[in-house]
């Protein structure tokens, strides 16, 4: 069998192991935490939102592993930017979402300053296991927090809340512990099947880990997020489609890359200067033109679902284009971007922030003057 080809079927066997694996380990988790009588709300905060952040997780505990650092920080940052562009975006042209829960309003800052303090950690090279312990402590803290402020605020956050069934823990304890253990067994698996093909491929076509880890190996593990705000955004669950998207990016930069930072132990975990100066900049750019499009009218219309998605195909060619028999217009093309695209995107985010500014001022004088 040609190398390239088994390295396709071992990144797509590996992806469908995943997605398995995280369903198999959400049940058991679920579960058990049904049996042990802990709130739904709580569950609905913690373990289901973990449970699509989870394939990350052991992609990037197998790359530290394969001694693969470069693809497991490229699989966080990679899944953070395709959420915001690709799973906002696709659930925006199924039907445009209404931002309206206290989870969009309070993550999304969180979101960005967490982006741009990993930046800031990663700016030396390395995520030292110190910057570890910090973002795992912080996601502790967040955990809490979310837990508490959605108890005070309980009226209309509900259908942003991933639903758990009461009947979760009917099968007992020994099937919700097969279930988590073979959920385990499966990610582990499935995440070691990946990375060994991404690696695989990435040598194949003489492109590094990174371009792997930000282009298909984040696709590939972002699929439960994207199959759930898809679901969501049909049912009309439209707060749970958008927290999904927040959530997981808050995951995958404070479990995910914490997570790894502590495995990857004194030597910390390498940060490639590629992702340094283009891709985590882009993740933060992705997470600051959130806070614009979630003030346009409480919602993100279907325009600005296309408009995420053709930034991401943009995104895409650039990584891409350079690697290609077009590799002369990369350059050029790259110059398009940054003197045409980039300004023209800035300007409708500040236009959109001081239409919401002048809105909200307005409507604050209008109720003063009643």
């Amino acid at each position: 069998m040609p190398e390239f080809l088994r390295a396709s079927i071992e990144v797509l066997l590996g992806i469908a192991l995943l997605f398995g694996g995280g369903e198999l380990f959400v049940q058991g988790s679920v579960a058990l935490a049904v049996i042990f009588g802990i709130p739904q709300l709580v569950i609905g905060l913690t373990v289901v939102s973990l449970g699509t952040s989870v394939p990350e997780l052991f992609v990037s505990l197998s790359s530290i592993v394969a001694g693969a650092d470069a693809l497991a920080v490229s699989n966080a940052v990679g899944s953070n930017i395709f959420n915001v562009m690709v799973v906002l975006g696709c659930s925006a042209l199924i039907v445009p979402l209404q931002v309206e829960s206290r989870l969009v309003r309070r993550d999304v800052p969180l979101m960005i300053a967490i982006s741009a303090a990993v930046w800031g950690m990663a700016s030396t090279g390395r995520l030292t296991w110190q910057s570890g312990v910090a973002l795992l402590l912080a996601l502790v803290i967040n955990t809490i927090w979310e837990i508490r402020t959605a108890r005070e605020e309980p009226i209309g956050s509900e259908s942003a809340e991933p639903a758990v069934n009461d009947d979760a823990g009917s099968g007992g304890w020994l099937a919700a512990i097969f279930k988590l253990l073979a959920g385990i067994l499966v990610l582990t698996l499935g995440s070691r099947v990946l990375v060994s093909g991404a690696v695989t491929a990435a040598t194949f076509l003489g492109v590094s880990e990174a371009i792997i880890g930000l282009t298909i190996v984040a696709a590939g593990t972002s699929m439960p997020e994207l199959i759930t705000s898809l679901v969501a955004a049909l049912r009309g669950k439209t707060d749970l489609a958008i927290g999904n998207v927040v959530g997981s990016c808050l995951l995958n930069l404070m479990m995910v890359l914490g997570g790894g930072a502590i495995a990857a132990a004194g030597h910390g975990l390498e940060v490639s200067p590629e992702l340094i100066a283009e891709d985590l900049p882009v993740m933060l750019l992705t997470s600051l033109a959130c806070l614009p499009i979630f003030w346009t009218k409480g919602r993100i219309s279907r325009l600005e679902g296309g408009l995420l998605l053709g930034l991401y195909i943009l995104y895409i060619t650039d990584n891409v284009l350079p690697r290609t028999t077009l590799s002369s217009w990369a350059d050029e093309f790259r110059l398009v971007l940054l003197c045409l695209v980039l300004p023209i995107v800035m300007i409708l985010i500040i236009t959109q922030a001081v239409l919401y500014w002048r809105s909200t001022k307005q409507s604050g004088h209008s109720i003063q003057s009643e």
